[in-house]
């Protein structure tokens, strides 16, 4: 059985993170959409927020299972039984971090491999980042995010917008 793990913070969850589950989910038995609960960074949404966003939106792929987790992504695909970590690439920078977080994880643990998937052209512009300032002053990001993250965005910004 081919088990793989697509690791990410999805704050939040795009349509370009969904071309790669997509994609990846057709080549393995199993994929595990690991979020990462990243100490280091201050997410939009919670953890568990997003494990369910992805969850709502990976419905359709039945062998997609979404779950969070903190740590080396290298423990985490020990403890899940992967034996394959997928990467998305949107350009050159992405590729050279990655490669880096590649042979890392190989040399920890040489049974688990990487597979990189680039981004489809229509989305290889396509940050969180990106989504979440258009997002933050009123811009319509319909052609970026499933509208369930959409109404999940504006909810959340019109929330801190009355506690200021």
């Amino acid at each position: 059985m081919t088990r793989a793990i697509y690791p990410g913070s999805f704050d939040p969850v795009t349509f370009g993170h969904l071309d790669i589950i997509r994609r990846s989910s057709a080549i393995v038995d199993e994929l595990i959409v690991g979020v990462l609960n990243n100490r280091c960074k201050d997410p939009l949404f919670t953890v568990m927020e997003r494990v369910r966003m992805l969850e709502t939106v990976t419905k359709e792929f039945p062998n997609v299972k979404v779950t969070s987790f903190s740590g080396l992504l290298i423990d985490f695909a020990t403890e899940t039984g992967a034996n394959l970590i997928v990467r998305g690439l949107r350009a050159i920078t992405d590729f050279e971090y990655e490669l880096q977080m590649s042979q890392t994880n190989h040399i920890m643990k040489p049974g688990i491999d990487t597979i990189f998937f680039t981004t489809s052209l229509e989305y290889a512009y396509l940050s969180s980042s990106t989504v979440k300032e258009v997002a933050m002053y009123g811009g319509d990001i319909s052609h970026f995010v499933p509208e369930s993250v959409m109404d999940a965005m504006n909810e959340k910004f019109q929330q801190k917008e009355e506690l200021s």
